[in-house]
């Protein structure tokens, strides 16, 4: 990763070399490789399959950590935006159910068709349709993965789910979709209202499809499975809509992931069983038609309740000994012991942003959060060097916008042209008296000049408003919890009053939701999860889950008409202007602060400062995206 010293005019550098959608398909590592802020990002681990420290043997099991108080708790893929998270994404649903189109590999934020149950679409109809040809892949049951499955995905999506779906935006998938079919058993079409950028199709809308097997295609675990998709429950959009209220129903319940719903899977693990603290035992799937197929014969990810309990373990090196864990921040001065005890810490980074959101709809403080000059304020607060320096011991980089460092993209390759708003108690004091606010460090401000003219506090702020909020974020996190910390502290010089509460990952996560300000459920004021965005089930950094008007992941409800129309552009302009397009994008969000921006660590699974790697284990090679792919992993002795 690495911090532009351009001028913040420059503010972002991109560059598209993917002139055609079939351009953008796996390529071989890179021989030359390339540092990102002092690190390399090639090599074992990265760009080439480590080999492990003795000869191959077959069998055996790998232990995962999942990351500190986040265990699997949805195995539906067609999760929403509270189930949105890599602990049911990455190291849950991609092991069992194969997406349309699978990214990530060779350590790019890329596809990679000889992973993807669909080959390169064929685009025509002036840039509206795309044709997609399926490789052959079978679902454990014996049936063959077919264009049906996808017709299926796509009526589940038209119902009600549309709206509650983590990818959903309005206007975009699937409500700009003119029509879909089948048009052969391995063939499927789809045909937009309009044209789009076809690289940007095929990296944010048709990512988003995942085949459905014929199985799930009921109401209740008591019903038959049809033998035929045709007049099947799930063959109307309508009838898709009740079949999709059952599977959301049970794809919450744990102690059904082993049975005979969920084990019907395309992909080469299926759940043996769960435990009621989070614990996942996966087995092959023996009946998995992709490649490579598994070596090993379990791979278990294993629950804890704080990141100081996975580094314990990683040190004890008992009968579970884990095979690959996220490095902890606070314990990074201390991995050279872990080293000595068989491990390699493997630094790759994953294509991801860390920021947590303030929720514009609030109705305490929603309309303070919703002036630009506020998040600025609050922006200079938070110290990005200071936290990476003595809490990060150096193992992220700092972040200004939306557009990832690392791992290097070869379809937008960017740089922040400097931090538009550093850590400054001063600047962030100026700016709230600037806009009509009694500044009272050490106390709580209050807004003393109401209105939206020059030096107010803004439309909707009244006067007597405090500045008065409680931050949530995630437990069992020592870094987090001191940044957050320090963040009071910092907030507190210039009477900003902040108050600290912690909860699980999935609490967090689950309660920051897109919402309006009349309904219960929007009465949170900030939450910080500590992971922030790897990028999905939208591949290219574009904005429009995030930062979209109505969008089901714009935890922070924002609204902005030019931030609207500057993510439109990157969506619907010619390869050409893509680069200056994504350039405005980007500019405007740096300035406006949709949401508050944080050090992002490296470290492919969640906020980690690295991932270590038991030197035992061959074959493993990181995910850009952090998708895990233990088929590919073998054990050595």
């Amino acid at each position: 990763m690495s911090k532009f010293s351009k001028p913040a005019v420059a503010a972002v550098v991109c560059a598209l070399v993917a002139l055609a959608v079939s351009a953008c398909g796996s390529s071989s590592p890179s021989t030359t490789g390339v540092t990102v802020n002092g690190l390399k990002q090639y090599g074992p681990g990265l760009t080439a399959p480590t080999t492990g420290s003795g000869s191959k043997i077959s069998g055996g099991t790998v232990y995962f950590s999942e990351a500190a108080d986040s265990p699997p708790n949805y195995i539906f893929p067609m999760y929403a935006p509270q189930y949105c998270g890599i602990n049911n994404i990455d190291e849950l649903n991609f092991l069992l159910y194969r997406p349309l189109y699978w990214y990530g590999n060779d350590y790019k934020p890329t596809v990679d068709y000889n992973y993807s149950i669909g080959k390169a679409p064929a685009v025509s109809n002036g840039g509206k349709t795309y044709t997609i040809s399926l490789n052959t892949y079978k679902w454990s049951d014996g049936e063959t993965v077919n264009a049906d499955d996808l017709v299926f995905w796509m009526n589940m999506l038209e119902a009600s789910p549309a709206t509650e779906w983590c990818g959903s935006v309005p206007g975009l998938f699937p409500f700009n979709v003119a029509s879909y079919k089948a048009v052969n058993p391995t063939t499927f079409q789809i045909t937009m209202k309009k044209a789009y950028n076809p690289t940007w199709m095929l990296y944010n809308e048709l990512s988003q499809i995942t085949p459905l097997p014929l199985a799930w295609d009921r109401t209740s675990l008591s019903q038959p499975v049809p033998t035929t998709f045709a007049g099947s429950i799930g063959s109307t959009v309508t009838g898709a809509g009740k079949v999709y209220n059952f599977l959301n129903t049970e794809g919450a319940e744990l102690n059904t992931w082993g049975g005979p719903l969920w084990t019907v899977v395309d992909g080469p693990w299926k759940v043996q069983s769960t435990t009621s603290t989070g614990q996942v035992t996966f087995v092959p799937n023996a009946a998995y038609s992709g490649s490579p197929k598994a070596s090993i014969s379990k791979f278990v990810e294993l629950p804890f309740t704080s990141d100081t309990a996975i580094f314990n373990e990683m040190k004890s090196g008992g009968p579970s000994a884990l095979t690959v864990s996220a490095l902890p921040a606070q314990d990074v001065p201390q991995v050279s012991s872990v080293e000595a005890e068989g491990y390699t810490d493997n630094k790759a980074a994953s294509y991801s942003v860390n920021f947590f959101p303030l929720n514009y709809e609030n109705p305490t403080i929603g309309h303070v959060f919703r002036q630009a000059y506020f998040r600025q304020a609050f922006q200079h607060l938070v110290d990005q060097p200071g936290w990476i320096s003595a809490y990060l011991h150096g193992t992220a980089v700092p972040t200004y916008g939306p557009v990832p460092n690392a791992p290097p993209s070869p379809i937008v390759s960017a740089g922040s042209g400097g931090n538009p708003f550093p850590f400054s108690i001063s600047a962030a004091k100026t700016l709230l008296t600037d806009n009509g606010w009694k500044v009272v460090p050490g106390g709580t401000d209050t807004c003393i000049k109401p209105g939206n003219g020059a030096g107010e506090c803004g439309a909707g702020v009244k006067a007597g408003q405090a500045i008065s909020f409680n931050l949530d974020y995630a437990s069992g996190i020592e870094v987090l919890n001191q940044e957050m910390q320090n963040l009071q502290s910092n907030a507190s010089q210039v009477g900003i009053k902040l108050n600290l509460t912690e909860h699980s990952f999935d609490t967090v996560y689950s309660t920051a939701v897109h919402c309006t300000s009349n309904e219960p459920k929007c009465d949170w004021t900030a939450e910080n999860w500590g992971a922030g965005w790897i990028y999905g089930p939208d591949y290219l950094p574009t904005g429009e889950d995030l930062f979209g008007t109505g969008s089901v992941a714009n935890y922070s409800n924002y609204s902005d008409p030019t931030e609207d129309a500057d993510i439109a552009a990157t969506e619907t302009d010619p390869q050409s202007e893509f680069a200056s397009a994504m350039a405005a994008f980007v500019k405007y969000t740096e300035d406006q602060l949709p949401v508050v921006f944080g050090p992002t660590s490296i470290g492919t699974f969640g906020a980690s400062a690295g991932t270590i790697i038991s030197n035992k284990l061959g074959g493993y090679e990181a995910n850009a995206l952090g998708w895990l792919t233990p088929e590919q992993w073998y054990l050595t002795k």
